[in-house]
């Protein structure tokens, strides 16, 4: 029993010295006056790029989005980041093999880039009513559907 201690100690120190290590990667820098500066590095920019498409045919709408705060040249940013913000997971697929038969339109929309630092690359529909229920959840996301021609 004695040796247990000790053992215990020494891959608890062991611990503690390997995470005092982690943590933000910053870069340091010195003036001229001797004085240094500590700047946080670089994250990657939280920026999704949505193209809508009224049909198949038409032509899509391109928007960028950034939050935090909103902006891009989506025309509703505020509140598509607060359609966002409201989900847990906003871009989850569509998983239920059971659905209804509701057709919501031929709208299709694409949703690429970087949210909350995790990659987007996903695709939104109206063809069912599991489809069209995460399409109304994020709404404000797609702007003003643009007119079927």
């Amino acid at each position: 029993m004695r040796y247990r201690t000790p053992l215990l100690a020494t891959s608890g120190l062991a611990l503690i010295l390997s995470l005092a290590g982690c943590g933000d990667e910053s870069t340091t820098s010195e003036s001229a006056d001797g004085t240094a500066t500590v700047q946080p590095s670089d994250s990657p920019e939280e920026i999704l790029t949505i193209k809508v498409k009224a049909s198949a045919e038409a032509p899509a709408k391109t928007w960028t989005l950034t939050c935090d705060p909103p902006g891009g040249s989506h025309p509703k940013a505020a509140a598509a980041c607060a359609a966002l913000a409201a989900k847990q997971d906003p871009f989850k697929p569509v998983t239920s093999k059971i659905c209804t038969k509701i057709y919501g339109g031929p709208a299709t929309a694409t949703v690429q880039g970087t949210w909350r630092g995790q990659k987007i690359d996903t695709e939104f529909s109206r063809e069912d009513g599991c489809r069209l229920h995460r399409w109304t959840e994020v709404a404000p996301l797609f702007g003003d559907m643009p007119k079927v021609r």
